[in-house]
């Protein structure tokens, strides 16, 4: 009997959600996804002083600003993820640039070109935006000029479908999220298979399988195991090292539950423009409450990331 995480792979390909690397090596996912609050938590583990390190005497040397040296940091854990998975390592774009397209754009160039200066070439890395308006639209320059994107903070339909349009690599709806809003909200209680944040990465599946969307779909912000079970067969689950473990450790066969083939019934294919793409979302309270939430939350976690590094640039000084 294979384990959960084992039968799982056999479907679907398994990412893991952390910067922690130990976890990393000991999970062998194929891809690796970090954001500005897993880099603040593992930027403060002794094991990765020597990446904090490096970013802060760059900068010292330079004379440069915290946001470039938390830019670096970011690089600097990407950099070494990408020796220890096979496929792609995501770095995000600053939260406080998710309404700022050519603003998006030229960070994303920026982090790419940083990339490539250290021999990691594109083809390793996904940039992360979040999925406004104005973060598809860069994303669709992006994709033009071969720097593929992970559409993060994907709460609805209507954003999915942007992303879409913008012929991004790969969109990360927010399961555990969406369940967390509908919790609050009174709902429930939820299976597996009524969790509203399962339920809408059915929906999307079915759109982009439906309508020949090639754009990646990984779920994303697990709650717990049983969201996990009920996306079987999604092309890509990013899964943090808890659950991991987890599906590590319990013997059993999964059943596939997202087959391309078979996608199920898709909602009516939609046109969107940016008028009607707002307006779909301020109709959605769930996807525009946690989306602001996501920018936000890690817009303050990129403060304090900033903040360190300006602490440890005036002691280098």
């Amino acid at each position: 009997m294979v384990s959960k995480l084992e039968s799982l792979r056999s479907m679907t390909t398994v990412v893991s959600d952390t910067g922690d690397m130990e976890s990393i090596k000991q999970f062998k996912p194929t891809d690796a996804t970090t954001n500005p609050t897993l880099i603040l938590k593992a930027s403060q583990l002794p094991a990765y002083a020597h990446l904090v390190d490096e970013a802060v005497s760059w900068g010292a040397r330079r004379g440069a600003p915290a946001h470039a040296v938390t830019d670096r940091l970011a690089v600097n854990f990407g950099a070494e993820l990408t020796k220890i998975v096979p496929g792609r390592v995501s770095t995000e774009v600053d939260a406080d640039l998710s309404f700022d397209t050519a603003g998006s754009i030229a960070k994303a160039k920026a982090l790419i070109a940083d990339y490539e200066s250290r021999g990691v070439g594109r083809e390793h890395i996904l940039i992360k935006l979040a999925s406004t308006w104005e973060g598809a639209q860069a994303a669709a320059v992006l994709q033009r000029e071969g720097i593929d994107c992970n559409m993060t903070l994907i709460f609805s339909l209507a954003q999915a479908i942007a992303c879409a349009a913008s012929k991004a690599f790969l969109i990360s709806p927010f399961v555990g999220r969406i369940l967390d809003w509908h919790v609050k909200a009174g709902g429930g209680p939820y299976t597996s298979d009524t969790d509203p944040g399962v339920v809408s990465v059915h929906t999307i599946y079915a759109y982009y399988k439906s309508y020949g969307i090639g754009t990646v779909v990984m779920g994303a912000s697990f709650r717990n195991v049983g969201e996990i079970e009920a996306l079987a067969g999604c092309d890509r689950l990013t899964i943090s090292p808890q659950l991991l473990a987890e599906l590590d450790k319990e013997q059993a066969e999964l059943v596939r539950r997202l087959d391309p083939k078979a996608p199920g019934k898709a909602p009516e294919r939609i046109e969107l423009d940016e008028k009607r793409f707002r307006w779909m979302l301020n109709e959605d309270a769930m996807g525009t409450e946690k989306l602001s939430e996501g920018i936000r939350g890690f817009a303050k976690d990129l403060r304090t990331l900033r903040e360190l590094v300006t602490h440890r640039l005036a002691k280098a000084a």
